[in-house]
């Protein structure tokens, strides 16, 4: 049965807004940092912000959204709050001030990844089928986004453009606060059984085999896909020669092809498989590193722009599938929680290591004369990810291989 095209509409407009907000200043958050002052180990803090909320979030917001909270109400408290700290967090100058008002943002805007997830999930008919266009919008909200940059950002950015990258998410986070109050109605899930704490019922579900194997396999994949956006920004620029001002554009590439990933997203899962669709997703990811290592200069540039359409590939066949395979085999009650487990890989631990890790490496293999060895960088997550791959083959084994009818049991662990 499919669901009702005006919540499926509703939810899909959810989901442009809501990634948008994230699209705004993720790529150029780390080309902002230095024009600031601010010093290495300042960077790499305030660029792990998301993985400092999504800790946070895993022991406390996913557990209130579990069980005290209407999604909808949460993400418009939310989203109010966070696009008030976004506005401050344009105007700091000074790293603490800076960092403090971008963490509060952080807070309240992380845990709302898993709730719009959760919530798409509660009130779609056939998830496995109608997921994908649904997170199809994040993908759109995320080019969207992109463009009004080309002309509030130019050749030589300033900090007072750089600012619009705050600002932009702040507006699309208020526009989201009040459309929230339009979307279905979703209650906490106040009948839920078993542990006190949902978060602890969903770690223990590690003790499955095939679930710490995706866990593992996630935190590889996440850290390779966060280090993405730690260099890309640089590399665009220094060694591709692009335009300051066009490279928000450039990988946005990606996401246009992801919108036909997504598309065909809930067929693919049928014909492939879980892991199959999982392991295509992180060969992305390894073909693309292995072109920016051995193609990283100005005479490749169509090549590296070309490459991005792989995120498309990378995204929905590995996160979005991992999303859904959440949703089918995790216990009804504590689904919220388990896909924050998850994003704590994707947003938190993941997030934390690239970025310590990608800018220290980078710094390593950067000489005196400022040029970063691109070809060595790249060739450690390309690695990494065929690590994950081969991980995936032969040691990751679901319950079913594909994803189950609705209606029929999905031979969920408890």
């Amino acid at each position: 049965m499919a669901t009702n095209k005006s919540i499926k509409n509703k939810l899909f407009v959810m989901m442009i807004l809501e990634i948008a907000i994230w699209g705004a200043w993720q790529i150029k958050l780390f080309s902002y940092m230095p024009m600031l002052g601010f010093e290495t180990w300042q960077i790499n803090l305030a660029g792990s912000m998301f993985g400092i909320a999504s800790i946070v979030g895993i022991f406390f917001s996913n557990q209130f959204a579990d069980r005290n909270f209407a999604a909808e109400k949460f993400l418009a408290f939310s989203h109010l709050v966070g696009g008030i700290a976004l506005v401050a967090t344009a105007f700091m100058t000074s790293f603490w001030p800076f960092f403090i008002c971008f963490l509060i943002y952080g807070l309240l805007y992380v845990p709302t990844l898993s709730v719009t997830n959760a919530l798409a999930f509660a009130n779609l008919k056939d998830p496995a089928n109608e997921f994908g266009f649904v997170r199809m919008g994040g993908t759109v909200g995320w080019i969207i986004v992109s463009w009004p940059f080309i002309f509030l950002l130019s050749g030589e950015q300033t900090i007072e453009q750089m600012r619009w990258i705050f600002l932009v998410g702040a507006i699309i986070s208020f526009a989201l606060a009040a459309f929230s109050l339009t979307l279905p109605h979703t209650p906490p899930n106040k009948d839920a059984e078993g542990e006190g704490l949902a978060w602890l019922k969903a770690f223990k579900l590690l003790k499955h085999p095939y679930i710490l194997i995706l866990f593992i396999v996630t935190f590889i994949d996440s850290t390779i896909h966060n280090g993405y956006f730690v260099l890309i920004d640089g590399f665009l620029t220094d060694a591709v020669k692009l335009e300051p001002n066009v490279t928000m554009v450039i990988t946005t590439i990606g996401q246009v092809a992801e919108i036909v990933a997504m598309l065909i997203l809930g067929k693919v899962l049928v014909r492939l498989g879980w892991k199959w669709t999982m392991i295509v997703g992180i060969f992305g990811h390894a073909a693309r590193f292995a072109v920016f290592a051995y193609c990283g200069d100005a005479s490749f540039q169509w090549l590296i722009i070309l490459i991005q359409v792989l995120h498309g590939i990378c995204y929905a066949f590995f996160f979005a599938t991992l999303y859904i395979f959440v949703d089918a085999v995790f216990p009804k009650d504590i689904r919220t929680s388990a896909q924050g487990m998850f994003n704590l890989l994707v947003l938190g631990i993941g997030l934390v290591v690239a970025n310590f890790w990608f800018g220290s490496l980078k710094a390593k293999l950067t000489s005196a004369e400022g040029v970063v060895d691109y070809e060595k960088l790249f060739l450690v997550p390309t690695g990494l990810a065929i690590l994950g791959m081969v991980l995936l083959l032969f040691f990751f084994k679901p319950p079913s291989d594909r994803p189950v009818a609705e209606g029929s049991d999905s031979a969920a662990p408890h």
